[in-house]
């Protein structure tokens, strides 16, 4: 087994000052709120301060971008047929690093290295409103989320905090 760096120490350390003040234990399985929050993987994004949320009250789906994908879909496919969510709410933000990379050239780069072509897509953007309004739009057409009706977009501004609602109709 390799020596862990001091890094993963300091974490092993908070873990265990957090296990003894450990007070969730009572907490269920299906969220309180009957809500999922897709969003991106990015650190500056803490949700559930940004929401106001309390652990067990909403399932949390990162990724690079908050895209839909199967993946996904496959965590909100679950989170409603068994674990009774009903709302879905989809946070994107400014500043996104997918709005940075040209995929076609991230692409070739991987192949030329690898040897290999990735199968799956970056999903790059260069609006973070027009992505949130294409994820809703994948969410309604797929039949594995049967909940569909209350879905809610929104951009969050690394600058301020802020949260700023899509019209999905725009």
């Amino acid at each position: 087994m390799s020596e862990m760096s001091p890094q993963i120490d300091e974490l092993v350390g908070h873990n265990r000052d957090f296990a003894d003040a450990f007070d969730d234990a009572d907490l269920q399985v299906e969220p309180t709120r009957r809500m999922a929050v897709v969003t991106c993987m990015d650190s500056r994004i803490d949700v559930f301060a940004v929401l106001g949320l309390q652990n067990g009250e909403a399932h949390t789906i990162r990724n690079a971008g908050g895209v839909i994908t199967d993946d996904v879909i496959r965590s909100l496919c679950l989170s409603q047929r068994f674990l009774g969510t009903r709302e879905i709410v989809l946070v994107h933000h400014t500043d996104c690093g997918l709005q940075k990379v040209d995929e076609p050239e991230f692409r070739r780069e991987l192949a030329a290295e690898l040897g290999i072509k990735p199968w799956w897509s970056l999903e790059t953007f260069d609006d973070p409103y027009e992505d949130v309004r294409q994820s809703i739009r994948r969410l309604s057409m797929t039949p594995f989320i049967p909940h569909q009706d209350r879905i809610s977009g929104f951009v969050y501004d690394v600058t301020d905090g802020r949260l700023h609602d899509v019209d999905p109709e725009r």
